[in-house]
């Protein structure tokens, strides 16, 4: 499905795999301070931090799946089947639609703290975008550089999350990947050591043995596992080229392939990955097809105007001849 990451060397980065078996043709999509969000049950926000990302544009509105805005704060959602429960209209909260949830958080706020005290009065309402867009069952990471944040809509109410590893994958429910964690205390980058029994003493038979024990399979708990794993035990400089290269790295970790994983008559795979450089607001993305790296810069738009400006995915490979 996806995996979500928020990493932080000098500047602050944020972003993720979009893991499906179809495409919406979406566009990497700034929304400027002007241009008016209406709500179904909350109003208008006339003006607002203006926002890039990924987004699949209907009827003139942004439906965003990961997005930054101007203060660095940073919101993706991520698909959550069987646990996603949203509610009947709650006349003592703040009504929000499922998809009207990214730009009525990051519209207004410019931290996590700030994103939490909306959260207290938040309903995620049972509402639809149109009867062809029905609202997907998604969770949400909210992050900024200092700290992470999960949003889920259950059974038995919201639930939030301290995000201290800065992942999240999908279901099941946040608390059960962080939990699962404990499963792999043992793993370690360093250089394999003998621990079978005392006994018996055992000798590598290969290097590149740091990290035995890590799953690699696609499943989300997996996924949760070994993107944890390699974004915490991260080297990396601070320049902008080793940040951006490393954050593709650690998605890449957890990428999915054509024909590893069927669903249905078709085959999931990842369509993009993203990294966002959300102190400088220049969003960066590769396709499935396209490992190069292309940037949209925010700050190179009318940030106060009032249109959206979309730019379409370059999905086809671009191979540099050298000679």
């Amino acid at each position: 499905m996806c995996t979500a990451a928020s990493f932080k060397t000098r500047d602050h980065y944020f972003g993720r795999n979009l893991d499906l078996e179809y495409s919406y043709n979406e566009t990497v999509t700034v929304t400027p301070r002007n241009f008016p969000f209406k709500f179904r049950e909350a109003g208008e926000l006339k003006t607002h931090f203006a926002l890039i990302g990924m987004a699949y544009v209907a009827g003139g509105y942004p439906l965003y799946y990961d997005c930054t805005n101007e203060k660095g704060l940073s919101m993706a959602g991520l698909n959550f089947p069987t646990y996603a429960d949203y509610k009947p209209l709650d006349s003592a909260k703040d009504n929000i639609a499922p998809f009207e949830f990214i730009p009525w958080i990051l519209g207004q706020c410019g931290t996590v703290a700030e994103a939490r005290r909306l959260l207290g009065r938040l309903n995620l309402a049972k509402i639809d975008f149109s009867p062809d867009l029905p609202a997907s069952p998604l969770h949400w990471i909210i992050s900024d550089r200092d700290e992470s944040l999960v949003v889920e809509s259950v059974k038995d109410g919201l639930r939030l999350h301290e995000n201290p590893v800065g992942i999240l994958t999908n279901n099941p429910p946040f608390d059960f990947h962080l939990l699962n964690l404990a499963t792999h205390l043992n793993c370690t980058r360093e250089e394999a050591v003998s621990r079978f029994a005392d006994s018996f003493k055992l000798t590598p038979y290969s290097r590149g043995m740091g990290g035995i024990g890590i799953p690699g399979d696609l499943s989300s708990a997996s996924r949760f596992v070994k993107a944890a794993f390699t974004k915490l035990n991260s080297v990396c400089g601070e320049s902008e080229s080793e940040s951006i290269s490393q954050f593709f790295h650690i998605l890449g970790s957890v990428a999915q392939q054509k024909g590893c994983c069927r669903v249905g008559h078709a085959f999931e795979y990842t369509i993009y990955s993203s990294c966002c450089n959300t102190d400088k607001g220049i969003y960066y993305y590769t396709t499935y097809e396209n490992s190069q790296i292309t940037a949209v810069d925010m700050h190179r738009e009318n940030l106060d105007g009032s249109d959206l400006a979309s730019y379409p995915l370059v999905t086809g490979q671009q191979i540099n001849f050298q000679n």
